[in-house]
């Protein structure tokens, strides 16, 4: 039974296809679309029931220095008129734009449309093909290393800088080069989508998740780093063989392609055939252009790194990305031999295709608005905190961490959740021995890790759209990976109680 269950897992791994069509450049699938649309709507609809059901309440508010509006831990919760009508519900993907956070859903979405723009250009331009034809030609006999260091260059992305939405430009290019390098569509989102969220979740010193949360704390930011690194060490290594065994999974099963494709328009091979880019040669021109386009690229991640040290950057990273990712596509484009004529041409046939993600991003945001404007929102967070009182501590710490999971399905940004969850989480869990630095652990990798697994937060939806992958391919595929990372963050938390952290 089991050597046929392993045969069946193996026959859906081979026949795990990129993409179809010719350099089509970022366009989300139609079938992924559909099939997030639908989930997206089921879930609005539960939302608008929740807000019939559950009464309206909430706790009094403070106003720190920086004019952020925090729960005032000293207040009591009380019920209040709430409540939200069935017209404003359903206009609720457009009027979460006037809400508060609405400028940072603009900003994405235009951010969103520039890459999309962009990277059409760049493949009606041979750019990406070429440079991903050098890349596999270079590495093809040293590509487990290079799994390796990808996976842990998008951790550190996440866990130093707290990069999530700006790393959506280099999943679909580390997509292309897993197929190019013989792996699946599915490897290449491990490396990068998951791998960016895990380091969002393990954060060394994520400013959004850990900075923020440390400081409503009152704690220095950033401090009782050493334990933190531990996780991210172990969580790493928990990615990397999870990677490792699906890639030679699907080798086992047939799937092996030395080839220099994006995986766009390439069809899967029969077991036992492969292509090789033996034949890659030179062109001066694209030489040219992909130097330019690397280069750019690379100042912007260098000016994301020093984003950790200039805190003056972090609020404008994504504004950083979009600009250097604008300037090294209009480069290198030009550089190729394009005409601007053509440029300006591709990039709107860009926008046009990745404008179906605006909606994915308006329903998925239009859930935290309905809970917001029913005052539901600290209805629950304080049914939740009232649960603590009849538990042990190694229970508390654990359902600290559940509370953040929670609530991440409603507030996909980590900051804002921040502000709502620790004034009276971290208070509460001192009462009971608990550390604010575990505490915040505990909230980190509730935010961090179900990024990329809970169907409301845009950017998985995205990349998964990008990469034709259906939600539900993406979750049984990594469910068993999210399994085992709940066990081992929840034995870290656990860990830290016994020794004090």
């Amino acid at each position: 039974m089991k050597k046929e269950e392993s045969q069946a897992e193996e026959k859906n791994l081979s026949a795990e296809k990129a993409p179809e069509g010719e350099n089509p450049g970022l366009s989300i699938s139609a079938k992924s679309f559909i099939s997030a649309l639908v989930i997206l709507l089921v879930l609005m609809i539960v939302t608008y029931v929740l807000t019939l059901i559950i009464p309206a309440g909430q706790y009094p508010r403070i106003t720190d220095e920086s004019g952020h509006s925090l729960i005032d831990a000293t207040g009591e919760y009380v019920l209040c008129e709430g409540g939200l009508s069935f017209w404003k519900w359903l206009l609720s993907p457009f009027l979460v734009l006037g809400a508060s956070g609405g400028a940072t859903i603009i900003a994405v979405i235009i951010f969103l449309l520039v890459i999309g723009g962009i990277f059409n250009a760049l493949e009606k331009g041979g750019i990406m093909r070429y440079l991903l034809n050098k890349l596999v030609h270079t590495y093809r006999d040293k590509r487990y290393r290079l799994m390796d260091v990808i996976i842990l260059f998008f951790m550190l992305m996440g866990s130093l800088v707290g990069s999530y939405e700006e790393c959506v430009p280099l999943v679909p290019i580390v997509v292309a080069l897993a197929v190019s390098m013989g792996w699946d569509v599915l490897t290449g989102l491990f490396m990068s989508l998951l791998a960016v969220g895990c380091g969002f979740a393990a954060g060394i010193c994520n400013p959004f998740t850990v900075g923020v949360a440390q400081s409503l704390a009152g704690l220095p930011m950033f401090s009782g780093m050493g334990y933190r690194v531990v996780g991210f060490v172990l969580i790493y290594g928990l990615l990397l063989a999870y990677t490792l065994w699906h890639a030679k999974a699907f080798e086992k099963a047939g799937g092996l392609v030395q080839a220099g494709s994006t995986g766009r328009g390439d069809s899967e091979p029969k077991p036992g055939t492969s292509r090789t880019v033996s034949d890659f040669t030179k062109d001066p021109k694209l030489e040219k252009a992909v130097r330019a386009f690397v280069l750019i690229l690379a100042a912007g991640i260098v000016l994301i790194l020093t984003s950790t040290f200039i805190h003056a950057l972090q609020d404008y990273t994504m504004i950083i990305v979009a600009v250097m990712f604008l300037a090294a596509g209009i480069t290198s484009t030009l550089a190729s031999g394009m005409s601007a004529k053509q440029l300006g041409k591709d990039f709107v046939q860009g926008v046009t295709a990745i404008l179906p993600a605006v909606l994915m991003i308006l329903m998925a945001s239009s859930i935290k608005y309905c809970m917001e404007e029913a005052r539901i929102l600290d209805t629950i967070l304080h049914t939740a905190i009232g649960l603590m009182d009849t538990m042990p501590r190694g229970l508390i710490i654990l359902f600290i961490y559940l509370i953040a999971l929670l609530f991440n399905f409603f507030i996909a940004s980590g900051s804002a959740k921040a502000f709502l969850l620790i004034p009276l989480i971290a208070p509460m869990a001192q009462v009971f021995g608990i550390s604010s630095q575990l505490t915040v652990m505990a909230y980190a990798f509730g935010d961090g890790f179900s990024n990329v697994f809970y169907v409301t937060n845009p950017v998985l939806l995205i990349s998964l759209g990008l990469a034709g992958i259906s939600y539900g391919k993406w979750v049984k595929y990594s469910w068993k990976f999210q399994l085992a990372n709940l066990a081992l963050t929840s034995a870290l938390l656990l860990l830290g109680l016994a020794i004090g952290y």
